[in-house]
């Protein structure tokens, strides 16, 4: 099961590399998102205790989520494309554990996002955020643990849809109020009561404070705060749930067109 997977998430990687649109595509639309969206929102932003704070640097990790769910959606189209190049139904006729199949897909994805985030991880000497040994860890497993709930998540609603159209306009209605509601774009202070409730609910929210604590505190620090602990069980958990679904729903064999048996001396006279 294991060779399975590693064979799937090395052919997801390779692909990706092989696709230099793709490559340009997923890197500088987030880029581009967050340099002129930093640059237009800078004057205005100043929200209650964040006075040092600019929206480049508040924005920040909000980028990097999103580059974790970009690489989720792109990745996870590749499942309907395999289907319909037959390439899907050569690997569920063989015989491996089905676990192998959302396992490869899923670490691909991942595979992808974290050299994406690892890159864009360049740029936070410049905003002044310095990182030590323990926060880069707990930095890591934050992307780790973002990019399967978001491949997961993807591989789930990947594997009913029929087309690659269906499923980037579903993930779009679906991971894009995800993403916009975790407080990457504004912070939960300020917001109403009803949406400030929306976005503690949303797992999004959650993996975007694990994303971000690790610039602002270290590794002794944070594993003694209950409000990361809170936000990291709580990923932990989404992950665990998408990871579960995926596994029970391609597990679950697809029930062929059923036809009427012929009755007795029918054959016979055809």
């Amino acid at each position: 099961m294991m060779r399975v997977a590693a064979s799937l998430a090395i052919r997801e990687f390779t692909r990706f590399l092989r696709q230099p649109q793709r490559v340009v595509g997923a890197v500088a639309q987030p880029l581009m998102f967050w340099l002129f969206l930093g640059a237009g929102m800078g004057g205005s932003f100043r929200p209650p205790g964040m006075e040092q704070v600019s929206y480049l640097e508040y924005f920040y990790p909000g980028v990097m989520v999103m580059m974790m769910l970009f690489a989720a959606v792109f990745s996870c189209i590749t499942i309907i494309e395999d289907r319909d190049a037959g390439f899907l139904q050569g690997v569920l006729v063989a015989p491996i554990n089905r676990l192998g199949i959302v396992l490869g897909k899923v670490s691909g994805a991942v595979l992808i996002a974290l050299v994406q985030v690892v890159l864009f991880s360049a740029a936070a000497p410049f905003l002044g955020l310095t990182l030590t040994v323990g926060a880069v860890a707990l930095l890591l497993l934050a992307f780790v643990l973002t990019g399967m709930g978001f491949a997961s998540l993807g591989f789930l609603l990947a594997w009913g849809s029929r087309s690659t159209s269906g499923f980037h306009a579903i993930m779009m209605v679906l991971l894009m109020p995800l993403w916009m509601l975790s407080g990457a774009l504004f912070p939960v202070t300020g917001a109403p009561g009803w949406l400030n409730v929306v976005m503690h609910v949303n797992p999004v929210f959650h993996a975007l404070n694990i994303v971000r604590a690790p610039f602002y505190g270290g590794i002794g620090t944070l594993l003694g705060n209950g409000t990361y602990l809170t936000s990291l069980a709580v990923t932990v958990a989404w992950c665990v749930a998408c990871m579960a679904l995926s596994m029970k729903r391609v597990s679950r064999r697809e029930r062929g067109l059923s036809l009427p048996l012929p009755r007795a001396g029918e054959g016979a006279e055809a």
